[in-house]
């Protein structure tokens, strides 16, 4: 959803996929404890040496654990993942799960040793994600409006008027795409827009007032809320 922005940890790397809308990134951390992956509304597929696992969408900041490893991703376009895993995006919120809690233990056995056999890990897994959306559904073109409404910083009111739904129907659906309602998608979101900006440093008074929130103190307690630390800090890591 978010470009790569120009502090991006030592070792990692990602690109458009051939899959609309999604990213293929890998991630070679120097260090253990790697830095915390920040909610933005979207899931991942995931490789680690040997696992196949699930990135469900965060409401909070994620910090890894365990030893320093390799990694590859496919980050899916907000909304999009259910569809390709067959699951609603609510069930993983917050969690990262092993593929076969999701999919059928064989056919994640298969695929893992796929993987681990490539040259690219990464390549290996977006092949995946391809076959996976060429079988499945296409995603409700609604989810990608809804996004796209929210990303631009319009309230959730109006951007259900604006295309046509009522607050029940758009809550119900963006808990099963994105895993939580759309007034935290738009809180998610306008976080993103926060950060693209202040990486590119923009005064905090300034990225305040362009990303939509009410003032400074707003976005302090919203970056604290949702990261964990405060802004100065976040830009430091």
């Amino acid at each position: 959803m978010v470009a790569e922005r120009a502090s991006a940890p030592p070792g990692y790397a990602e690109r458009p996929s051939r899959l609309a809308g999604a990213v293929v990134w890998t991630n070679r951390p120097s260090a253990a404890a790697g830095r915390p992956v920040l909610p933005d509304g979207c899931m991942d597929l995931l490789w680690t040496e040997g696992r196949l696992l699930v990135a469900g969408p965060d409401t909070h900041a994620y910090r890894p654990q365990g030893p320093a490893g390799e990694w590859a991703g496919v980050r899916f376009f907000p909304g999009t993942a259910p569809v390709f895993l067959g699951v609603p995006a609510y069930e993983l919120r917050d969690r990262r799960v092993d593929l076969a809690e999701v999919w059928p233990a064989a056919e994640v056995r298969r695929l893992t040793g796929r993987v681990d056999a490539a040259a690219d890990p990464a390549t290996a897994l977006e092949e995946i994600a391809l076959h996976r959306a060429a079988q499945a559904d296409r995603p409700d073109p609604l989810l990608r409006k809804v996004v796209a409404s929210l990303a631009a910083g319009r309230p959730v009111a109006r951007a259900a008027d604006e295309l046509g739904v009522g607050a029940r129907q758009l809550h119900r659906r963006s808990l099963a795409a994105f895993g939580y309602g759309p007034k935290t998608l738009a809180r998610v979101l306008r976080l993103q827009r926060a950060l693209a900006l202040a990486w590119a440093q923009v005064p905090f008074a300034e990225t305040a007032a362009r990303a939509g929130f009410a003032d400074q103190a707003h976005l302090a307690r919203d970056v604290r809320e949702l990261a964990g630390v405060p802004l100065g800090e976040l830009l430091r890591r």
